[in-house]
């Protein structure tokens, strides 16, 4: 690192405080709902996504037959759970074309790492219900969605209702761009609206990529700083992971 790069990451300031590689401060509550199969909290600074998994003894019309379950997933965002009141869609029949491109990215997200024969004829439905946004609610819901599933298959094994595990892997997700120009970590409502380009990526705990979703918002961004971008990313999920790994040991 160069002593010019070096003085600009010293004299940076993000609005949190935070460093440009740091994650905001992450808290993972277990067992949050009685009734669900498996229930997560998951908080990651102002944003907190409720994280519900239910088991179903059906799949859908297309799989019937076919001896293998589906994992798929629901997102919404609950009145004021921004700075101004928003009317639930689903109670209103009808859903944005944001929620769903978000829900459809949680399902692709956890199949990524399932052996879907494993689970047998019956559906792993992910509600995540956000509570408080402030950025990056998309990656938390899939943190928190792929425990919730995690704890609900672990219950299924428990149970005796599977033989055997059929997540094959961690997922998790992270937010990164460039705030200044300055490539940074998990990007909150602040910097996320005035980032010059930022990135929702989810990988799995072997480092495989599942999704990566880029764009430009007035400031394009070359290949250094695509690697660049990337490798934090890869950072940071590591870490995420990591609590995953912890809050299952806690609740076992």
């Amino acid at each position: 690192m160069s002593a010019s790069s070096s003085n600009s990451i010293s004299s940076f300031s993000r609005p949190s405080g935070r460093l440009p590689a740091q994650l905001r401060e992450v808290s993972i509550e277990t067992g949050y709902i009685r009734y669900a199969e498996g229930s997560v909290l998951m908080r990651a600074g102002n944003t907190h996504v409720l994280c519900n998994a239910s088991v179903l003894d059906r799949v859908p019309p297309f799989l019937k037959g076919k001896g293998q379950g589906w994992v798929t997933a629901e997102y919404g965002m609950l009145p004021r759970s921004t700075h101004t009141r928003s009317d639930r869609e689903a109670a209103r029949g009808k859903q944005s074309g944001r929620t769903q491109e978000i829900q459809r990215l949680i399902g692709r997200s956890l199949r990524a790492v399932f052996d879907l024969q494993a689970l047998g004829e019956r559906t792993l439905h992910l509600d995540c219900d956000v509570i408080q946004a402030d950025g990056g609610t998309r990656c938390a819901s899939i943190t928190g969605a792929w425990l919730a599933a995690a704890l609900a298959v672990r219950r299924l094994v428990g149970e005796g209702v599977l033989a055997a595990n059929p997540i094959q892997d961690h997922v998790a997700a992270v937010s990164v761009g460039l705030y200044e120009g300055m490539p940074v970590m998990d990007l909150d409502y602040v910097e996320d609206s005035r980032c010059g380009a930022d990135m929702n990526i989810v990988m799995t705990g072997a480092g495989h990529f599942v999704e990566v979703q880029g764009t430009a918002e007035g400031q394009t961004f070359g290949r250094p700083d695509l690697n660049t971008l990337l490798d934090l990313a890869q950072q940071g999920i590591q870490s995420l992971i990591a609590l995953q790994r912890d809050a299952l040991a806690e609740d076992d």
